[in-house]
């Protein structure tokens, strides 16, 4: 017999969210989507904000969940910079 290890069918549902803030991370100049992590409290989710932002790693805040839905969705970008716009 073959010994077979498939992932099997993939989920059909969406992730339920636990209470807390969420923040998505991944690399610079990247387009793939990047990794969700959660804080507990809006103090921790700042200083990993930080950490991750001085390993050159783009930072984009997602906001609160709380109750199964979202608090206040912020969907930005943590760093405030911009890059100019070249007009041909």
């Amino acid at each position: 017999m073959m010994n077979h290890k498939g992932r099997g069918r993939p989920a059909t549902r969406q992730t339920k969210f636990m209470d807390g803030f969420y923040v998505e991370i991944r690399n610079k100049g990247s387009h793939s989507k990047g990794v969700i992590v959660r804080s507990t409290s809006e103090d921790a989710m700042k200083t990993l904000v930080q950490q991750y932002e001085r390993n050159n790693k783009e930072v984009i805040v997602l906001g609160e969940h709380k109750d199964f839905e979202w608090v206040n969705v912020l969907k930005k970008k943590a760093n405030h910079f911009s890059k100019p716009i070249k007009i041909a």
